[in-house]
């Protein structure tokens, strides 16, 4: 293969997936791997750009992934090398490589004339080669200091943080309030996107290397702040944004309508053998109804089928994407285009500009949906949904799942006793350290810029510790 004319002759190569009628039978990973052939192949497609945008935080990467050079690692089977590039920007490269979008890719300078570079994938054949080959072992830090710093919740944000603090040194105890670590890449997203045994593979070597996890424990209720600060130098905050945007439409107080993370998060308990108290919500022999368009109304559509529905529909009031780049989104910015993911081909009917009218219910459960076709006009700047005239039908409905995002963290105990100051939005206010308006106290991730990818909610976290390790340092310097 002629590595310099590879991003020419060779085509782009995406990852095989189980079979329809196979995987809906179960909630194993739906994705399959490439062989370290293939996986080679694609890394040659890289064109070793002299400004890469792809790892650039403003247009591709937010971790700054260093992705020409572990590419050309790759092609050439030095997976060491490339792990070693790999780990040195991204902390989890085993969560991003299953479950990010990758804006990397978005990015790619090749994706203006040809599909870009496989980057997430090679991503994950690199991390994987790692564990495979041996070289991705626990490494306790080999000097520890005599500060102490809590990390309140476990998602992604939260486990990036510990992480990058317990490797510089530091003694870290993550709270969780769940049963088991993990937060949104435990309870929120699939197994068949992402099995727990990863997950756990993790946490074992982050446990192996110092990191203390309490879990089932609700900081601000079960132990006050007030025991937090006699045993900890620095807080870090990193619940996520939890606090779902609702519905509010006539009906919405019929059984049968739940949040997506009720739904999502007791298939996942399921599955993981945790007690699960309520039968509701489960999908067995409905018709079921999504509402919003997102990947996490995707995961419901997939874990609705693998349920058992009668039928599963996305609404959407968006209008539908188009199938390539819009010209709203040039390159190098993340592509506005329609995209179908696994769980969209295993049979969901998806359906878009259309708004919620009201919830019909029987006997106090919901029976179906009242929209409305509508039409998007452009308005002082501003795209705007106008009812079509006519477009008034209905939708059969047993269950309804409300997948419209987050609009905030909530307020916590912690953050009531301590007063901590909200932005504008509802969020979690910071400096330019990443500190809270209480001194030692630090928000990472969701809980400040909310809802968003888990790539940017690691990078988020680690970037965080880096602020508190200054923070922490800098307090020593200022020791008598």
């Amino acid at each position: 293969m002629n590595k310099d004319r590879a991003f020419l002759e060779q085509p782009r190569q995406d990852v095989p997936h189980r079979p329809v009628a196979e995987r809906v039978k179960d909630f194993k990973a739906v994705d399959l791997s490439l062989t370290e052939e293939e996986v080679r192949t694609q890394a040659a497609r890289c064109m070793g750009c002299g400004i890469p945008f792809c790892h650039a935080a403003a247009s591709g990467c937010s971790l700054a992934n260093i992705i020409p050079e572990f590419n050309l690692m790759a092609y050439r089977g030095r997976w060491k090398e490339a792990l070693d590039l790999l780990l040195a920007t991204n902390c989890f490269p085993e969560f991003t490589g299953r479950v990010c979008p990758a804006p990397c890719e978005g990015a790619c300078v090749l994706g203006l004339i040809r599909p870009p570079v496989n980057i997430c994938k090679i991503e994950l054949a690199i991390i994987e080669q790692g564990f495979q080959r041996g070289y991705v072992k626990a490494e306790p830090p080999r000097i520890r200091h005599k500060e102490h710093v809590a990390v309140v919740g476990s998602g992604p944000a939260g486990l990036a943080a510990a992480y990058v603090l317990n490797r510089a040194g530091f003694n870290v105890t993550v709270y969780e309030k769940d049963a088991r670590a993990g937060g949104l890449l435990r309870y929120g997203i699939p197994d068949f996107k992402l099995e727990k045994w990863v997950l756990d593979q993790r946490l074992d070597l982050m446990t192996h290397e110092g990191v203390v996890f309490e879990c089932g424990v609700n900081v601000g209720s079960d132990i006050s702040y007030n025991f937090l600060k006699r045993r900890f130098s620095a807080i870090v905050l990193a619940g996520g944004a939890r606090v779902p945007r609702d519905l509010r439409v006539p009906g919405r107080e019929l059984a049968g309508i739940h949040f997506a993370m009720e739904f999502l998060t007791r298939q996942n308990k399921l599955i993981g053998g945790e007690p699960v108290l309520e039968m509701e919500p489960h999908a067995a022999g409905k018709n079921v109804v999504v509402i919003g368009g997102g990947d996490t109304g995707s995961d419901c559509i997939g874990t609705s089928i693998r349920q058992g529905a009668r039928s599963v529909t996305q609404i959407e009031i968006l209008p539908e994407p188009p199938r390539a780049r819009s010209e709203s989104t040039p390159w190098p910015l993340w592509p506005l285009m329609r995209r179908d993911s696994t769980s969209h081909k295993e049979g969901a009917e998806r359906r878009w500009s259309v708004d919620t009218k009201a919830f019909i219910g029987e006997e106090g459960r919901v029976k179906r949906l009242q929209c409305v076709e509508v039409e998007w006009h452009r308005e002082g700047g501003r795209l705007q949904p106008r009812e079509k005239v006519g477009g008034e039908f209905t939708v059969e409905a047993d269950l309804v799942l409300l997948a419209m995002g987050f609009v905030g963290p909530g307020r916590t105990a912690l953050t009531e006793e301590l007063n901590i100051a909200p932005d504008a939005r509802g969020f979690l206010r910071r400096d330019a350290r990443h500190m809270t308006n209480v001194e030692g106290i630090f928000v990472a991730g969701d809980m400040q810029r909310g809802a968003s990818l888990v790539v940017h909610a690691i990078a988020d976290g680690m970037q965080t510790a880096r602020h508190v390790i200054e923070w922490l340092e800098g307090r020593q310097c200022d020791a008598p």
